[in-house]
């Protein structure tokens, strides 16, 4: 058999096994709950994996090497920025957002969970905050459909357009009939290949380069004035505190927020932030290394060629491995696109049918129904996503730090502020949310702004302090939120759920 053979046979065992995984969640999805938290059922392990895999995509694989490549250890700061910011979102929200989202009406999205929290009878600030998901997220799922083109693209020369439409195709899928509990577990099996892939590519390619001294000595030379590949301090202090700021997006990622409401205990965002973070550590190095290497590579073979940068560990991976083995690797690279797909059209979905549907319809559907219009939700989102895809010129890094400072600043300081502060009022988190959604928009697309800082610094900051002047202003005590605050509050102390007694319900 040739090359393609193997890796073709590799690439078909892994899209069976994924169908299978959506299959065997479809028989376990009965109602709303199950299709959109999996009944908040997620041992510590299966959360942080699958928190793990649909964090960090394509942009894992393709983007953060591709950019290593081209600017060298300087873009490391985005790296230390993601996982300072992912420890201190396992640390402080995960355990006290799922304890607060269960003490606050059972609340199974972000929205839903403003909405309980701050008592916001005119569901502005919900449908806000589901139109919020909707925009950025379909950008999100975009950039997954776009990795997977070029995917397709350099490992069996196919056309864009075909593997762009069968990534999508086959994780809308899986999707579209397991929904939660098939996103997440398919996750944990996508996880568990990313992270052998960042591990074995370096740890062979090494060998390939002339060992550590070798591969130092060929990235020195093609180190210039400009960009020094090997100085993580060659960059000015703007671009770095730039760069790192991509931790404050944690805060507001809704597909990963929605692992921590789906734990059994708050207790278990303990055990889940030690796996978690251990998993991210050495992925995020895996790819820091593998860039490296493959500059130190194609610069002892100049007869090869390196067109797209973000191409550099499917590259590596071809060269190095037998061709089954390369076939598995490549899996690996399509598991880190499809994993986040199909969380966020898990989200994208819920803001559909539970944050804007309900409250526009004024009714509530039957279980079945409910189910049905999140598969719908599904297919719309996916059908918007593809369409903006179309456009292979698109960079996967680019597309997703849209979407993550869109999030971040738009839900970070409000998910920060509704956990933490007990005079957050719904009119000053719609303020904020607005305020900050509005800042990366018009900050994004300016050359000129975007150049100089990215929007997710001036958006957060913008929004936490609307958010805390608009909240002192309109502030009125309730008792309510308070007992239903301090309830939270002790849950987390405690590890096990308190539901709240009120006097009276509001």
């Amino acid at each position: 058999m040739n090359d393609l053979t193997f890796q073709i046979i590799a690439m078909v065992i892994y899209m069976a096994a994924m169908l299978g995984i959506g299959w065997w969640a479809y028989k376990r999805t009965t109602d709303l709950d199950d299709y959109m938290l999996a009944g908040r059922k997620l041992s510590p392990g299966v959360a942080a994996l699958s928190a793990g895999a649909s964090d960090m995509s394509g942009w894992l694989l393709l983007g953060l090497p591709g950019a290593f490549y081209v600017g060298g250890l300087v873009e490391a700061w985005i790296a230390i920025g993601l996982t300072i910011g992912a420890w201190l979102n396992w640390k402080f929200v995960a355990p006290r957002l799922r304890a607060y989202t269960e003490v606050s009406k059972n609340s199974i999205t972000v929205p839903s969970f403003f909405e309980n929290r701050l008592r916001d009878k005119t569901h502005i600030l919900r449908i806000t905050a589901g139109i919020i998901i909707l925009v950025f997220f379909t950008f999100y799922v975009s950039s997954g459909m776009v990795a997977g083109g070029k995917f397709f693209e350099s490992a069996f020369n196919s056309e864009y357009l075909i593997g762009m439409l069968l990534v999508g195709g086959v994780t809308v899928l899986y999707t579209l009939f397991g929904g939660f509990i098939g996103a997440t577990y398919t996750d944990v099996v996508q996880g568990i290949m990313i992270f052998l892939a960042l591990i074995f590519v370096p740890i062979i390619g090494i060998s390939q380069v002339g060992g550590i001294d070798g591969a130092m000595e060929s990235i020195r030379a093609v180190s210039t004035e400009e960009v020094d590949m090997l100085n993580l301090f060659g960059g000015s202090a703007i671009a770095a505190i730039s760069a790192a700021a991509w931790g404050l997006g944690y805060f507001g990622q809704p597909h990963i927020l929605v692992r921590f409401m789906a734990l059994r205990s708050p207790r278990d965002a303990v055990a889940g932030r030690r796996i978690g973070i251990s998993w991210m550590i050495i992925s995020v190095l895996g790819a820091l290394a593998s860039a490296l290497i493959g500059i130190a590579y194609f610069q002892q073979n100049p007869d090869l060629t390196l067109d797209d940068p973000e191409k550099v560990f499917l590259e590596l991976s071809q060269i190095f491995f037998h061709p089954l083995i390369a076939g598995f690797v490549l899996a690996a690279v399509l598991a880190a696109v499809m994993s986040t797909i199909s969380s966020q059209l898990i989200v994208s979905s819920s803001a559909l049918v539970e944050d804007l549907f309900k409250i526009i319809a004024k009714k509530e559907a039957t279980p079945k129904a409910q189910v049905i219009l999140g598969r719908l939700g599904v297919l719309v989102v996916s059908v918007v996503a593809i369409i903006i895809a179309l456009d292979p010129k698109a960079s996967v890094l680019d597309l997703v730090g849209y979407a993550w400072a869109g999030f971040g600043a738009a839900f970070g300081p409000i998910v920060l502020l509704s956990l933490f502060w007990r005079k957050l009022t719904a009119p000053g988190a719609i303020a904020g949310m607005i305020a900050g959604a509005v800042t990366v928009v018009i900050w994004g697309n300016s050359d000129a702004l975007s150049g100089v800082m990215y929007e997710i610094v001036p958006g957060f900051i913008l929004n936490l302090v609307i958010a805390i002047v608009v909240s002192l202003l309109t502030f009125k005590h309730s008792d309510n939120i308070v007992t239903e605050f301090d309830s939270a509050v002790e849950s987390v102390r405690t590890g096990t759920v308190t539901l709240p007694v009120f006097d009276k319900e509001d």
